[in-house]
């Protein structure tokens, strides 16, 4: 399959940063890692003064290049090379990249309100993964291309890309609400595909937004 350059870029990026993520875990977390707004101790740095983190305004895009797990690192590249191409192709990379940014960062707004603000009950966190702009990239998909079929890896049942989007972001809502799956930021997940449905209805000049002429954006 062919991979444009953006989508091509993202998934190099990725591996990158999970490489150096594994030589340097800790300074990885503690500075690039989204924490929420204020100051929390970790413990004494190497001159034995105090040290705490809190957030930074680079990791509202830096996050999404940390990862968990391998695995959690492979579902959103898998995730990437199945959805981005198509996009880019369509879209251009110019707009595609803005797109997954957006989607990064709104993911990370919504994240950082969640947390700072205590409603999940789980206590203060940093939050690492692409998860957020992937769904971004499950949602476009699904409003550009509703009929294509996509198949579920487990269990693996087709279904059309508007009902994979449906389904999915319905489970992440019914599971962010209900605090279930402790350790996954499912209203980042929500945050994700909230910006990208903004975005997208910015582009076609459509409500909230004021139209913004003659030509269609898909």
């Amino acid at each position: 399959m062919y991979l444009p350059p953006v989508t091509k870029a993202l998934l190099i990026a990725l591996a990158v940063a999970y490489l150096a993520q594994m030589l340097a875990p800790e300074a990885a977390i503690l500075y690039f890692a989204l924490w929420p707004l204020g100051e929390y101790p970790v413990g004494t740095g190497s001159d034995g003064l105090p040290l705490s983190v809190g957030f930074l305004p680079w990791q509202i895009l830096s996050y999404g290049l940390l990862h968990g797990s391998f695995g959690h690192l492979f579902f959103n590249a898998l995730a990437i090379y199945m959805f981005g191409g198509s996009l880019e192709q369509t879209w251009g990379s110019r707009r595609f990249l803005s797109y997954f940014l957006v989607c990064v960062a709104g993911a990370g707004l919504i994240q950082l309100v969640v947390v700072t603000s205590g409603i999940t009950g789980q206590g203060v966190y940093p939050t690492i993964g692409a998860s957020g702009g992937v769904f971004g990239l499950l949602l476009a998909y699904g409003m550009l291309f509703p009929n294509r079929q996509v198949m579920l890896l487990i269990p693996p049942i087709p279904m059309k890309a508007r009902t994979f989007v449906i389904v999915f972001g319905a489970i992440e809502l019914l599971m962010g609400v209900f605090n279930t799956a402790s350790g996954i930021a499912h209203f980042a997940h929500l945050g994700g595909m909230l910006f990208g449905w903004l975005m997208i209805r910015y582009w076609r000049g459509q409500p909230p937004f004021r139209p913004r002429g003659p030509r269609a954006v898909r």
